[in-house]
């Protein structure tokens, strides 16, 4: 039996000719990364492992992005063991205030993520790389703590399911339509510990920026990872931003996949998710009439700057409805630049929106827009748990770019075709 890329990138990494779902293995890790939540957990644990430095400086991610700049004393002193141990071990990819980003973001922005990698993050969503052709995991502060130490990680070989793309997906529909689609119909746990792997014609369509977003939800679906073939557009993008030698490993005919769903891209329409599950989704004609008191656009899953021009396009001209706060967030300082540079920085601003600094912050209700009781969030993050934004009787409503500022124009959920 053959093996899907999964299996094939973690039989590299293993020293193996085959894996088979279920098998367990130890694989080379080609980077390590944690921010400020979870690194100072792994380096307390290093601590206790007493291990003798780190096992390549150079292959460690350190960002610091979730409470950055520092939104209180526990999060700065949280951020100065981050500063500290960097400074000691001499780690070269240490990203503080000025030079940092959302993770998921600044990692391929960085050229640190490649096809063809072994990658674990403690931090769920470390499994965006997968656009790449990565395999790339989030796991937990102590197994980040042994990869910083050895470099190595165990892994339970996944098996896959295949969802094979194709046709054309119309003006707003994006790559958080297609997730937030799949999500709907599989449920949050339709992929449990699975790979999650994209095939199909219809991938030709899709930008990395909806390349990233989608694998970036695999979590939300409960996978293990997703990945994506590498393409002349993944190719394209790893010439741009990395210096770095890739490797692409493509399925083989008889790999064997649990399951397999054809999607035809054409056939979406703009997708929300309703709390507080990102599977509890209707498509923009069944929302019906939500008000809403906030919108925020950035997060690790659209705060690229395609996210930022779709937002920008549908906010020119336009004024946010009084009432109503709107946060937009560009994912990295380049974003920040580029997208001042592009007039999308003053669009925002002329319709009456807030733009921060890179940050995490509203994403997981930590600062920077945390809901009151009986407050609705139309966000472009990806979770809408119970108190995620703030407080438990708060809603956060999932949904694109598009629709997010759309939204922020009109006060209720709203279709950019609306405005």
């Amino acid at each position: 039996m053959g093996m899907t890329m999964t299996q094939k990138i973690l039989a590299a990494h293993a020293g193996l000719e085959t894996v088979t779902a279920g098998q367990l293995i130890e694989a080379d890790l080609d980077l390590v990364l944690g921010n400020d939540i979870t690194s100072p957990v792994a380096i307390h644990e290093m601590e206790k492992m007493k291990a003798d430095g780190v096992f390549h400086r150079d292959k460690i991610a350190l960002v610091l992005d979730h409470f950055v700049p520092n939104k209180d004393i526990k999060s700065a002193q949280h951020c100065k063991c981050v500063r500290e141990f960097a400074c000691k071990h001499e780690i070269t990819n240490y990203f503080d205030v000025g030079e940092m980003g959302i993770e998921h973001a600044l990692l391929p922005e960085k050229g640190l993520t490649v096809a063809g990698d072994v990658i674990i993050g403690a931090d769920s969503h470390t499994c965006t790389y997968g656009a790449l052709g990565a395999f790339s995991t989030g796991v937990g502060s102590t197994d980040m703590a042994a990869g910083m130490a050895t470099g190595k990680a165990w892994f339970k070989v996944p098996s896959a399911i295949r969802f094979h793309l194709t046709g054309k997906p119309a003006k707003w529909v994006s790559g958080k339509d297609v997730i937030l689609h799949i999500i709907g119909m599989i449920g949050v746990d339709g992929a449990l510990y699975k790979s999650m792997e994209f095939t199909g014609d219809g991938i030709r369509y899709l930008t990395m920026d909806d390349r990233f977003t989608i694998a970036n939800m695999a979590i939300e679906a409960g996978g293990k990872n997703g990945i994506f073939p590498v393409d002349d557009v993944a190719k394209a993008y790893m010439q741009e931003h990395s210096k770095r030698a890739y490797t692409v490993y493509e399925a083989d005919d008889d790999a064997e996949y649990e399951e397999t769903y054809t999607i035809d891209l054409s056939a979406l329409k703009p997708t929300v998710a309703f709390p507080h599950l990102p599977e509890n989704t209707k498509t923009i004609d069944q929302v019906g009439d939500i008000e809403i008191d906030q919108v925020v656009i950035g997060s690790c899953t659209n705060g690229r700057l395609e996210d930022l021009k779709i937002a920008a396009s549908v906010l020119q001209g336009k004024k946010v409805k009084k009432g109503v706060r709107v946060i937009v967030i560009p994912a990295t300082q380049q974003i920040y630049l580029d997208a001042m540079e592009a007039g999308y920085i003053r669009t925002f601003i002329e319709a009456g929106a807030i733009v921060s600094t890179p940050t995490c912050g509203p994403c997981l209700g930590g600062y920077m827009g945390i809901l009151a009781e009986n407050e609705r969030c139309v966000s472009t993050t990806n979770r809408n748990f119970v108190g995620r934004m703030g407080h438990v009787d708060s809603e956060i409503y999932l949904a694109s770019p598009a629709v997010a500022a759309a939204s922020a124009v009109t006060g209720r959920i709203s279709s950019p075709d609306e405005i």
